[in-house]
Order: structure tokens, then sequence, then C-alpha cells
């Protein structure tokens, strides 16, 4: 496992679940991440980013919400769960994500090369 993937995998820890409105997908869209975070991620035709930018979507959501919840980039696990980052409905973790742990995600995204999901 490469150094990039060992952080990730520590960041993803450090950082609260919370349950989402059903059906809700206000913060999705069209955001970047890293080279490892897109090799945990299926492969999305030229077609279905390019109809996913037009709706200002993210191309792995679907009818029912995230297809890819589990893998979805740090990016995508931040929302919600930082003051930075609120969710648009209220909710969130009891815990807010840490700001120290917050500064290591924008770091880590600083220093890899971002291509758009």
């Amino acid at each position: 496992m490469s150094c990039t993937n060992h952080k990730i995998d520590h960041l993803r820890l450090q950082i609260p679940r919370f349950d989402c409105v059903p059906g809700c997908h206000d913060c999705c869209g069209p955001v970047t991440a890293s080279s490892e975070e897109m090799a945990r991620l299926p492969v999305k035709s030229d077609a279905a980013h390019e109809a996913a930018l037009v709706e200002l979507n993210c191309v792995h959501l679907g009818p029912q919400g995230c297809e890819v919840y589990d893998q979805r980039p740090l990016i995508c696990r931040l929302f919600g769960t930082t003051k930075s980052l609120p969710c648009p409905h209220g909710r969130g973790p009891e815990q807010l994500t840490e700001p120290r742990t917050e500064q290591q995600v924008h770091r880590l995204i600083a220093s890899t090369r971002q291509v758009l999901v």
C-alpha cells in the first residue's frame, strides 16, 4: 500500500459518519479526488462524466444516492462533518471532525494530483 493510500485510510477513520436525509444529494456535485482515491472507484465512460457535469452532479450519483458511498473521496466524507462544510439540512455527527483532521485532509488534497470525479 502506498504512503498516500495509508494516509487516506487513516483519515477516513477520523471522519465521523452520520445519517443523511434519505434521498438527499444536496452536497453531491463534481469534486476532485486523488488518483489513489479514483483507483478505488468504478471507471465511468467519458459520456457518463459529460452527462453528470451538464447536471452539475457527480458521475457516481445514482437514483438512490451515492453509488460509491463506502469508497467516496475524502472531500465527500467531510461534507456535513465540519463547520466549514455544513449539511444544508442541519444533519451531522454528534461530534464534528476534529479541525486537525480537516486540515490534514485539505493538506493531502493540496499535495496530490487531483482529477475531476
